[in-house]
């Protein structure tokens, strides 16, 4: 009997020592154990393959469980556009993301893959998201706790479709309209932009006490990972050209470009997105001293870099050149995920190649995928791998509508109203015998949203996901009696034939979206001057303008009686109609300076030649 309890005892002891090897084995499992040591335990257990892997994302559209799994690939996005389906569900999103999760999750060490999508005015690929006006506005709104809100609205809609990454808050500080992205750009000035980094706490949660600087943080399922960028100086281009060269000294750079940036690390941002653009001459996406140099070991930032789509191909001129060296010199300048989005074959063919001859080292290979691992880590990504359908209510909710359309309130900029003070046209009237709503964007919600809405591009028309229109806005909100015509390109007879109250003409650009949008005259799209022309002069009219940035309106200043910047206000267009009929004040200051002419640009708030036609800070109330 002795012998045999002595062998049961061993027994139950190899066993207990077998279980603790076997906790001790998977550490990185184990939440309880220090984020470091499980970064460490998981990096020591990677092949060169594995962690390679982990540094690839690709598009949905050459993703499969089985890619996810023979790759090891640690990233999939969505471009703008790349949907499962048309018109898809929230569901339907969920069911995508978890098949290709499925796959990440059946490698050799189970680590999960981060999804991510370009989220910038709400989760505005996915139809029927609410979508939030551009950031164009939101800095003429001067409200951090609002931009906040909007952070928290956006991480519901992104978890509601298993989305648990976004590629914002873009901080560019748009020094020239003529880009295309300006409507990207909160502000020409770095102190806005700073403000409004509050997107980071509402899209990743607040801070615990005692965070460490630098380190990432997403608190919980119902929050994701942020994006800053692109990281640096993309708002400063000459002529404000996309992705060309920004002419600056140093100390401009660190002054003008870099400041919203340690307001973001010091918010816990989880990643920051490389420019396309170059400062004096070098391409944003090779700069060592910049990626490694300031952002990694100056500033402490301890979440991964990430490329732009295909960044690192335009590193050479053509793209795509010399593919070994774009591999060699970004990932050496310290990018830690490379989008790439197809070739990825290539990709990591390349790298590791250029690891094994020594021209990466390991030292650098290991950072990337620590910083990856981080990331991951911090969200809880290993212990919920997979989204559920729990939030899907959350997509366009009328919560969400409703902080929309207070966000288009108060990014509303009153320009012009009345000849003087003592005789304003602003607020409406809602009761009137008959009023005439015109122009090519009165009726257009994709025209509303703009660019970076369903499609990369933007779309035209009112079929393009739910919102109201600035028309459908006018008809619910004047007085029963009121009789609303409806006119987009009315002749100048047709106006006179008709004796109209007053007119609202909603005119502005169509939809774009980066070196789509660059333009060097900034006029008003299609018919939209010769509608201001044939309106106004012959009745009370108030502009509404609906673009991306300050257009040339001066030549027909004179005609207009009342003139309000609208900006791309998204999906809730009775956000404007509450403010043109009084039911609120204006409150929106002006972001951006407003050119008389474009021959004065570039033109920002302190430059000597400063002669604008709006002042920045400038807005009228009503």
């Amino acid at each position: 009997m002795a012998k045999g309890s002595h062998f049961l005892v061993g027994l139950v002891l190899l066993h207990c020592l077998v279980a603790m090897a076997e906790a001790e084995h998977l550490r990185y499992k184990d939440p309880k154990q220090p984020l470091n040591t499980r970064i460490k335990d998981l990096v020591d257990r990677m092949t060169l393959e594995e962690k390679i892997g982990q540094m690839v994302q690709i598009d949905r559209s050459v993703a499969s469980a089985d890619v996810m799994k023979k790759y090891y690939i640690g990233s999939i996005l969505s471009g703008g556009g790349s949907v499962p389906k048309p018109e898809a569900t929230a569901k339907d999103w969920v069911d995508m993301i978890n098949e290709f999760q499925k796959g990440a999750l059946s490698t050799r060490l189970g680590i999960p893959m981060i999804y991510g999508i370009d989220a910038v005015h709400g989760n505005n690929n996915v139809y029927k998201a609410t979508i939030f006006p551009h950031n164009v506005g939101l800095g003429a709104t001067r409200d951090p706790q609002l931009v906040k809100k909007i952070g928290d609205a956006t991480a519901l809609e992104a978890r509601a479709t298993g989305i648990p990454y976004v590629f914002a808050p873009c901080i560019a500080v748009c020094r020239d309209p003529r880009w295309g992205r300006c409507y990207e750009s909160y502000s020409e000035d770095h102190k806005i932009v700073q403000s409004m980094t509050e997107l980071i706490p509402g899209l990743q949660g607040d801070l615990p006490a005692n965070w460490s600087k630098g380190v990432p943080y997403v608190g919980g399922s119902k929050k994701v990972a942020a994006c800053a960028k692109h990281f640096v100086g993309d708002g400063g281009t000459t002529k404000g050209i996309n992705e060309n060269n920004t002419v600056a000294t140093r100390h401009e750079l660190l002054s003008i470009h870099m400041p919203a940036y340690y307001n973001s690390i010091i918010k816990g941002v989880s990643t920051i997105m490389v420019s396309y653009s170059s400062w004096n001459g070098e391409k944003m996406h090779a700069n060592r001293d910049l990626i490694t140099g300031f952002l990694k070991n100056t500033l402490r930032f301890r979440g991964f870099v990430i490329s732009d789509w295909e960044g690192i191909d335009r590193i050479t001129s053509p793209p795509h050149a010399n593919y070994t060296y774009s591999i060699e010199a970004g990932v050496n300048a310290g990018i830690d995920m490379i989008m790439i989005p197809f070739n990825y074959t290539e990709f990591i063919d390349g790298l590791t190649l250029l690891v094994k001859s020594n021209a990466i080292p390991m030292s650098r290979i290991d950072d990337a995928v620590k910083r990856i691992l981080r990331v991951k880590f911090v969200m809880g990504l290993f212990e919920n791998p997979l989204a559920d359908y729990s939030l899907t209510d959350q997509l366009g909710s009328q919560e969400h509508r409703e902080l929309a359309r207070e966000a288009v309130r108060k990014s509303l900029v009153l320009l012009k109203n009345g000849e003087n003070a003592d005789k304003p046209l602003l607020p409406l009237p809602k009761k009137a015998p008959k009023i005439l709503v015109a122009g090519s964007h009165a009726d257009n919600l994709g025209y509303q949203c703009g660019g970076w809405t369903i499609q990369w591009q933007g779309l035209s028309g009112n079929n393009i996901t739910s919102g109201t229109t600035i028309l459908s806005a006018i008809k619910n909100t004047v007085d029963k009696e009121t009789k609303v015509v409806y006119e987009e390109n009315p002749s100048l007879d047709y106006v006179k034939s008709n004796d109209f109250s007053y007119a609202v003409v909603v005119v502005g650009e169509t939809p774009y979206a980066e070196t789509n949008g660059d333009s060097l005259n900034l006029t008003i799209s299609g018919n939209g001057t010769e509608t201001i022309n044939n309106v106004c002069g012959r009745v009370k009219c108030v502009v509404v303008l609906v673009t991306g940035r300050p257009v040339a309106i001066q030549p027909y200043l004179n005609k207009i009686d009342g003139l309000v910047a609208a900006w791309l206000p998204g999906s809730e267009g009775t956000g404007v109609a509450d403010v043109l009929f009084g039911d609120y004040g204006f409150t929106g200051k002006l972001a951006r300076t407003w050119f008389k002419t474009v021959d004065q640009l570039p033109m920002n708030v302190g430059d000597s030649h400063y002669d604008p036609l709006f002042p920045f800070g400038f807005g009228l109330s009503s």
